[in-house]
């Protein structure tokens, strides 16, 4: 499954769709250079460009950092593969993007993970807590989804899409973090808060819930009202976000 391998994809597809392609394998690539990865599973996906409703998902059996933009599987909502691939897709990642992509307009890119930090406070009776300047920002943005097992039971997207509802951010119970953005940069840097604001909880608790330290009412209300501000921040860090890649992880745009 080397890179070299892959047959690029660029002079086949629109330059829209080449540039979601580059953005998502961007995505892939952060996520495994910050450890947030999980082998080969968990997902990240984005819609194509156009009527069709087509997504891109990574192809099952690559590492995080393996990816890139040709090595992308596009597919429809019903799980068909609509290119020529040698590849195929995990099924339960097909059922949590496949879900979110049909009810959300504005959901282009979907972030999905199992980072130790995230699931252990996914399986916290209380969810995240205002404990930090990043759970702040974040805590009017996050919806929570029940545990059903493995995402391989279609009849568990309606229950995803309505427990999620017009929020960005979620905690699947007992199962991890995902975030949803009209853009890779919204996706990525809600995702790095949450994440962050899951590290900060996990770290905070481990010396017992009786001797930390809540955000007082005020300070919560003023910083989620600060929060709205992070679209802009999204706008900022993004470029970043891709030169520390070509410096670190080059060959995601191939």
């Amino acid at each position: 499954m080397a890179d070299g391998a892959v047959q690029s994809q660029r002079s086949r597809v629109s330059a829209e769709e080449w540039q979601t392609r580059v953005e998502l394998a961007a995505l892939y690539r952060l996520v495994a250079l910050h450890g947030w990865d999980d082998m080969i599973f968990t997902h990240i996906s984005a819609r194509v460009p156009g009527p069709e409703h087509h997504f891109l998902i990574n192809p099952y059996g690559y590492y995080f950092e393996e990816i890139t933009a040709s090595s992308l599987v596009k597919v429809d909502l019903d799980g068909n593969i609509v290119e020529e691939t040698r590849s195929f897709i995990n099924p339960a990642g097909f059922t949590i993007h496949s879900a979110i992509h049909a009810a959300r307009e504005d959901a282009r890119f979907v972030i999905h993970l199992h980072t130790v930090a995230g699931v252990g406070v996914a399986a916290q009776k209380e969810g995240l807590l205002p404990l930090g300047q990043n759970a702040c920002l974040l805590q009017h943005q996050v919806a929570y989804h029940g545990y059903e097992g493995v995402a391989l039971n279609h009849d568990e997207r309606a229950r995803l899409v309505a427990d999620l509802g017009d929020r960005s951010l979620m905690l699947l119970r007992n199962h991890g973090t995902l975030a949803v953005g009209s853009t890779a940069a919204a996706a990525w840097v809600g995702m790095f808060f949450l994440e962050r604001a899951c590290a900060q909880q996990v770290a905070a608790l481990s010396g017992g819930r009786d001797h930390v330290l809540m955000a007082p009412d005020a300070a919560q209300a003023e910083t989620r009202e600060q929060g709205r501000g992070l679209s802009f921040i999204a706008g900022l860090a993004w470029p970043g976000a891709l030169r520390l890649l070509d410096r670190k992880s080059p060959g995601y745009d191939a």
